[in-house]
Formats: C-alpha cells, structure tokens, sequence
C-alpha cells in the first residue's frame, strides 16, 4: 500500500484559477510512488470551482474540500489582520489550524496557491524534521528592504536571515498539537492584536523561531527585481505583488504558463491579465508603498512581538 501524503491549500474563489494550475503542475510532477491527499480548505468556494479543480484528480491525486466558515468568529477584519495592506481574508489564518482540525496526520505540507511546483512534492515531504515545529525557507524576496528588514528585527524580534515566508510549510503536526500551538495562537491573537504587515507569517515567526528547519531556497523560489533567478527551483512561489497573471517578465512566468495552458482556467487568466489595468497597477504601486511605511514605524508601537517578548511574557513555543 502506497504512502499517503496530505497536502494543504486555503483558498476562495478569487484564487481558484491559481491552485488549478498550482494542482496541475504538482501532479504532473510527483512521484508515483506516493497517493497524494489535496485538502483544500476554502471560504465560500463556489460549486463550478470545486469541479473544475476536482477533474484534476487522478489514481494518485485525491482532492477533497473542506468549507471553513465556523470557528473563527475571533478573526475579524481589522487592520491589523490584513494581507498586504489592502486585502482582508479568513483563509490566510487557516493554515495556523491545521494541526487541531486533522489529528490524524502527524506531518503535512501547506502551499500557498501562487504557487507552481516544478520539482517533486514529495522529496519536500521526506525532509525529516526531528523536534522543529515547520520547515520552512528564510523570507529572500524582502530581506534587502530595509525598512522591511528593519520590522523583523525590531517588532518581530528575530534576525531578518532567519524570518520565514509562511507560502510553503513542512508541519510537523504532531509536535504542534503537543506543544498546543492553535491554542497558543489564539491567546496571542485575543490578548494583544499585534499589528502586522504579514499576519499569519508574523505569528508563525515569532512563535516557532527557534523550531524551524530551513529549507533549500529551491523549496520556495520567490520573483525578486535584480536578483538572478535560481536555477532548476523546485517550487515557485509568486509572492507579494510578482503575479505573472498581472504583469509581464516576472521572474519564472515561464513554468506558470506551462501548466496554466493545461487547465480549464486559461482563457479567464489570460482575460485576466489582458485587463489588468494601469488603475491596479497604481494601486499596487500605492500599496506597496503603504506595506513599507507600515513596516518603517511598526517597531515605535507599543506593543510588538518583540516588546511583550522582552518583558517576559511567553511568545515563542
């Protein structure tokens, strides 16, 4: 009997055209020597997008959906709790519940859906983790920001080589439910409302630093102007605002147009992109703007990460 090994997406029907091409590529090149459990967990995922990402499925690939609308009354929109600076949604805090919602599981793999993966997943899955609580890979795109790196070190609280980007998680599980991190994470949350420019990275960084394997830089190839591309990645993480779906010559759009021709969904993101006008455009422009102000005077706030750390209340696990 083959080796099972769950995979997590967290979604809404605005990303649905991305984790089709995201399924695709990881389909086309996983090992076949695993079955592969897809375990998406969505917002109000409309039912012509669950069957256009189910047809994907095959002998190896089982795709399953799990509607996530209970359970996180606490979550609100405040500006804190918001993805960039422009965009609220449920799902980016979903991942932060695995562990508790599936106790059958003891290791997972949680990918962000801006994602193509042209290596096989489950090398990725085989990495041992031992005690850590995730794999994950330090945070590239941004380090030479300095505003940014600035906000890891003085609110965050850890050294800007070894922040992580939360798109691409190795979990172990079993040491999260031990050590309750869902829990924990939920009287952080409720007890002090940090302010954060990356709400569930934030969490995850000052909680597990300490616990995390980092992973080969391979493991999560992220766009970054003026930087030279890696070669052979083995997972291409489209992050922040470096979507080939909105922009041209973005770093690695090749291996996402690859398999976005071989799903249902090409013609939407190639009309998609087709009318992505200069008005969105400039609102990236202002946003990004906005999420590098934020981070330059995020260490002035009274309570950060880092502050409530320095006076002794438990943040990391």
């Amino acid at each position: 009997m083959k080796k099972e090994i769950p995979i997590f997406f967290t979604i809404d029907d605005k990303y649905a055209p991305y984790i089709s091409v995201a399924i695709k590529s990881i389909i086309d090149n996983a090992s076949k020597e695993y079955k592969y459990k897809i375990i998406v967990l969505h917002q109000q995922l409309n039912e012509e997008n669950i069957n256009k990402i189910s047809s994907l499925k095959n002998e190896n690939f089982e795709i399953n959906f799990i509607d996530m609308k209970d359970g996180l009354e606490s979550i609100t929109d405040r500006e804190e709790n918001r993805l960039r600076c422009d965009y609220f949604t449920l799902t980016i805090y979903f991942r932060l519940f695995i562990p508790d919602m599936f106790p059958e599981y003891e290791k997972a793999i949680y990918i962000d859906s801006d994602i193509v993966v042209p290596g096989d997943i489950s090398e990725l899955y085989n990495i041992e983790l031992g005690s850590n609580l995730i794999g994950a890979c330090n945070d590239k795109s941004v380090i030479d920001v300095p505003e940014i790196a600035k906000y890891m070190e003085e609110a965050i609280g850890v050294s800007k080589y070894e922040y992580i980007n939360s798109g691409v998680l190795l979990m172990n599980l079993k040491e999260m439910r031990n050590k309750e991190f869902t829990k924990k994470f939920l009287e952080l949350l409720n007890a002090y409302h940090f302010d954060c420019v990356a709400p569930d990275q934030d969490y995850l960084n000052a909680m597990c630093n300490g616990k995390i394997l980092y992973l080969d830089e391979k493991w999560d190839a992220m766009p970054a102007e003026g930087k030279e591309p890696l070669k052979n990645p083995k997972l291409i993480h489209y992050n922040l605002f470096q979507k080939p779906w909105c922009y041209d010559n973005i770093q690695y759009e090749e291996y996402f147009w690859k398999y976005a021709k071989q799903t249902d969904y090409y013609d939407e993101i190639i009309n998609y992109k087709n009318n992505y006008s200069e008005e969105k455009k400039e609102a990236d422009r202002k946003c990004l703007n906005v999420l590098i102000t934020k981070a330059d005077n995020m260490s002035e706030k009274d309570i950060t990460f880092k502050k409530v750390f320095e006076r002794g209340e438990k943040i990391r696990i």
